[in-house]
């Protein structure tokens, strides 16, 4: 389909765990995903290290087996985390290096599906990724060699997807168990506006962990009828097998009461079989955790006003397990809706895409001709035009000239989709380490988790000594709000350079700025002298830790006037 000039085709990317999608809007308005080489939709997210070849999808997840120390899979669960390095043939790999040659794989797959070059994307993370998970998520599409428009909450993608097939006002629970994280969100779908109430999750917390507990069993099983000491799952090449065996079963059970299994491993071998019964036994203690954070989740919602939901909504593969249904339905008494789990978050980042082009369009048309109200050509002319404030006639008018550009129609739902707001939460709440009255570090928070984005806040700290060199912005994040630094995870390290003697006490303001896409920009400012550091958060620390220790860098709690 043909673009107009300025108006670039932006496709969805779920980045999954254990499998990946990447999705696009069809010339009928409709979301659609872009198969891979192999024929498949779904691209499993291993990564082959062959000599100089990079491998990724079936053939890396299968050479698992036989070459372990060659290929890195769920590489999604260290997002984020700057001590996870991958070795290979002299050469490191951290988290967004590996995310990247995941990108390329299923950009180029649809390049070639659909004969047309992939350059912005908008890729989809778990709602419960904090600022470092978020940042190393769209690093990893710049190192593909991608425009990352947006990094998009998984569960506000799904609800993209469902709401613009959806008439009514509702709210729904979105529900989302993927093959490595868990998020549950409430979100609020109305006429032009869908807003994310609260969200909780945990992003370590996957159908992954289902296949390590048959794991474990198969092993327990292994050790009983052979007598064999030696524990199988130290041998690499084993563990893999049983980890593909695992996969293999847990969806066998899905359909099927039964599921066989066969370990080898030391010149012994054993047949095991697996029941559902005893498979939902040996993995009960990952549903309950689920349940708890709904339940969490909830009551943070009830604390904001929204008392109840109407329509649970199932996604992501793991999912499917009878089991989470069976669960819900007896925790919430509610028969939970099962919405398209392997490939609405893609299709969902897809059509948020097209919603953001589409706007951009609609504000360059408004903005060129001059039409609207008097606060809509002001706003043209010195900022992007608020479509809030814009008529929905002049709106139409707009779509309808794209529409003509375009060539095809756009469908009501996708019209609507233009004008809808999207309203998303921090699901971490963000602070600065600086001394308390006793001289004891604590937490101060700054931006409490499930607040609406975009937000700022600035707070008025001091410097603790006289004639302070410096002072360090220790930026944290924390799930709840515990003013204990080693409850929290570091964020990274700012520092501001002091002028000479200044006195102790002397105040030091500090902003957070949230985007609507969870990326941080802390500023801190001097308030004496007028000197200023402004920072966009990375994955690391900016700061040498051990250069931190030899001078005194701390913020004080401290009212100052």
């Amino acid at each position: 389909m043909s673009q107009p000039e300025g108006l670039k085709r932006v496709f969805g990317i779920d980045l999954g765990t254990t499998y990946s999608v990447i999705s696009y809007v069809d010339e009928h308005g409709k979301a659609v995903v872009a198969p891979n080489q192999e024929s498949e939709r779904i691209t499993p997210s291993a990564v082959l290290f062959d000599g100089d070849a990079v491998i990724v999808g079936d053939t890396a997840k299968e050479s698992a087996k036989v070459e372990p120390h060659r290929v890195v899979a769920r590489v999604k669960q260290h997002m984020g985390d700057p001590n996870f390095v991958f070795e290979h043939e002299g050469r490191t790999y951290n988290a967004e290096d590996v995310s990247s040659f995941i990108l390329r794989k299923v950009v180029g797959d649809a390049e070639i599906a659909l004969g047309e070059s992939v350059t912005d994307v908008v890729i989809t993370c778990p709602a419960y990724f904090g600022t470092p998970e978020r940042e190393a998520t769209a690093n990893a599409g710049k190192l593909a060699g991608l425009n990352v428009r947006a990094i998009l909450n998984e569960p506000t993608a799904a609800a993209i997807a469902y709401g613009l097939e959806q008439a009514a006002d509702q709210t729904v629970l979105v529900y989302d168990l993927g093959g490595g994280t868990f998020d549950v969100t409430m979100i609020e779908i109305k006429d032009r506006l869908i807003r994310v109430v609260c969200t909780g999750g945990d992003h370590r917390l996957g159908g992954a962990l289902w296949d390590e507990a048959v794991v474990m069993y198969l092993a327990e099983q292994f050790r009983e009828q052979t007598g064999e000491e030696s524990d199988p799952l130290d041998d690499p090449e084993v563990l893999n097998d049983l980890s593909l065996q695992a996969e293999r079963g847990k969806k066998t059970l899905t359909q099927r009461e039964k599921a066989p299994f066969r370990v080898t491993h030391a010149g012994k071998q054993a047949r095991v079989e697996l029941d559902r019964a005893r498979f939902e036994e040996i993995t009960r203690h990952l549903l309950d955790r689920t349940i708890e954070l709904t339940r969490e989740m909830l009551d943070d919602a009830r604390a904001k006003g929204s008392e109840t939901f109407d329509k649970i909504i199932l996604v992501g593969g793991a999912t499917r397990m009878p089991q989470v249904r069976d669960r819900i339905v007896a925790e919430f008494h509610v028969e939970p809706e099962t919405y398209d789990p392997d490939e609405a978050v893609a299709k969902g980042a897809a059509l948020f895409g097209l919603k953001e082009s589409l706007q951009q369009g609609v504000q360059d048309i408004l903005a060129a001709a001059g039409n609207g109200d008097g606060a809509a050509t002001i706003q043209g002319e010195n900022g992007p035009i608020d479509l809030a404030e814009v008529s929905e006639s002049e709106v139409a008018e707009a779509l309808d000239r794209l529409e003509t550009q375009l060539g095809f129609t756009l469908t009501g739902p996708v019209r609507e989709l233009v004008g809808t707001k999207i309203v998303n939460v921090l699901s971490k709440s963000l602070g600065v380490v600086a001394l308390n009255a006793d001289r004891r570090e604590e937490v101060v928070y700054l931006l409490p988790r499930n607040t609406e984005v975009p937000f700022e806040r600035s707070t008025d700290f001091g410097t603790d000594a006289e004639d302070q060199e410096a002072v360090d912005i220790r930026v944290m994040s924390g799930e709840r709000d515990s003013p204990d630094p080693s409850d929290c995870q570091e964020v990274g390290v700012a520092t501001l350079n002091l002028p000479e003697r200044l006195p102790a006490k002397s105040p030091i303001r500090v902003k957070f700025a949230i985007t609507r896409d969870g990326r941080l920009n802390v500023t801190a400012t001097d308030l004496t002298a007028g000197g200023a550091i402004d920072v966009e958060f990375q994955t690391e620390a900016v700061s040498d830790s051990e250069a931190v220790e030899e001078r005194s860098t701390a913020l004080r709690m401290l009212s100052v006037s």
